[in-house]
């Protein structure tokens, strides 16, 4: 786990204990283009980053790629990084992901801070150690295990966000429940994420993160329990992964909204997840986020999206299911018949 996740009441404050506990000589602020011009006005009045070094590359999740991950590499060599400089990734996942990756192989490691600015990144990304970057059209192909020294949670961020961000972070949050209890899970049901209350959101963001965090302290290489973290994955993934290749992609919560569709009805199937359950959900779901535009033309794409998915193991295609809320189920497998099954689920259910 990180050395420790703070959930921000006072951001100059928290940001200068975390630089205080990574003994550097440099700092570095890595940001897209979207985050330097929204999010890093919350911070430029903050005197420890008055000599940073600032490394800007393109905004979105077509830019998580190894050119850009070179890009990185080049702007610590040429502002003068050693092993003992530290770099603060200041964005959504993306800025996470590959901020995190360059910043743990540059010199073998330098220390990073993560400030997430995105609900997805605050809830998912940011926390948890899995750095990376997209490769060959796949979803973070790439990567390792590593773990901020910080993550700086501060949910004044989410005033920069459209609706379509929070409603991406907010699928993340949705599995969450699923995967913890009854009374999280209703509460999240509840939510009006199209009209959202932010102090409110913030209480269950914290929530949330407190979820994936005693997930990841019991089983940080995703030998077992962890794997809870991907329910809604491994078809939201090729959901994700089909978009992009369309031209049109989506934000990868609103694929995984799509993804614990399909995979909440596989659960029906496979490990009697309940029927008012499912229903409640998807109806939910399917208020907020509505359908994926596939059809059956894209079913054999997409179950060759979800071969690929790292998850998978023999052969088989891997999935995490629920028996219940709370209700984990890992390593489940499913025919072929049944994942079609799943998808016409998601269209039409």
């Amino acid at each position: 786990m990180s050395n420790g996740v703070i959930l921000s009441t006072s951001l100059y404050e928290d940001l200068s204990k975390a630089l205080a506990e990574c003994s550097h000589d440099k700092i570095f602020v890595l940001t897209d283009n979207t985050t330097r011009e929204k999010c890093w006005p919350l911070l430029d009045g903050f005197i420890g980053l008055r000599d940073a070094v600032h490394v800007t590359i393109p905004s979105g999740d077509s830019s998580k790629t190894l050119e850009n991950v070179t890009r990185v590499w080049e702007a610590l060599v040429e502002g003068g990084a050693t092993r003992h400089s530290c770099m603060i990734c200041l964005g959504g996942g993306m800025v996470t992901d590959l901020g995190g990756f360059a910043a743990s192989t540059f010199k073998r490691g330098i220390d990073y801070v993560n400030i997430p600015t995105t609900l997805l990144s605050m809830v998912d990304a940011s926390v948890g150690g899995k750095t990376g970057f997209n490769f060959h059209g796949l979803k973070n192909e790439v990567g390792v295990f590593a773990d901020a020294q910080f993550v700086i949670i501060d949910t004044n961020f989410l005033s920069t966000l459209d609706n379509d961000n929070l409603r991406s972070g907010y699928a993340e949050m949705l599995k969450h429940g699923l995967i913890s209890n009854l009374d999280t899970w209703s509460k999240l049901l509840s939510f009006d994420i199209s009209r959202p209350e932010l102090h409110q959101l913030q209480t269950m963001v914290g929530q949330s993160v407190t979820v994936k965090q005693h997930i990841v302290e019991a089983d940080p290489r995703e030998h077992g329990i962890r794997k809870a973290l991907n329910l809604g994955h491994t078809i939201g993934h090729a959901i994700e992964s089909w978009s992009m290749a369309t031209g049109s992609p989506l934000l990868h919560g609103i694929a995984v909204a799509h993804g614990l569709v399909g995979e909440l009805y596989l659960g029906s199937v496979l490990c009697d997840f309940p029927l008012d359950k499912l229903r409640s959900t998807v109806s939910y779901i399917h208020e907020h986020y509505g359908r994926p535009s596939i059809t059956c033309d894209d079913y054999p794409k997409l179950v060759e999206l979800m071969r690929h998915d790292k998850k998978n193991m023999s052969g088989s295609i891997n999935f995490t299911l629920l028996g219940d809320v709370g209700d984990i189920r890992i390593n489940q497998t499913a025919e072929r018949e049944l994942i079609l099954e799943a998808l016409d689920f998601i269209r039409e259910g």
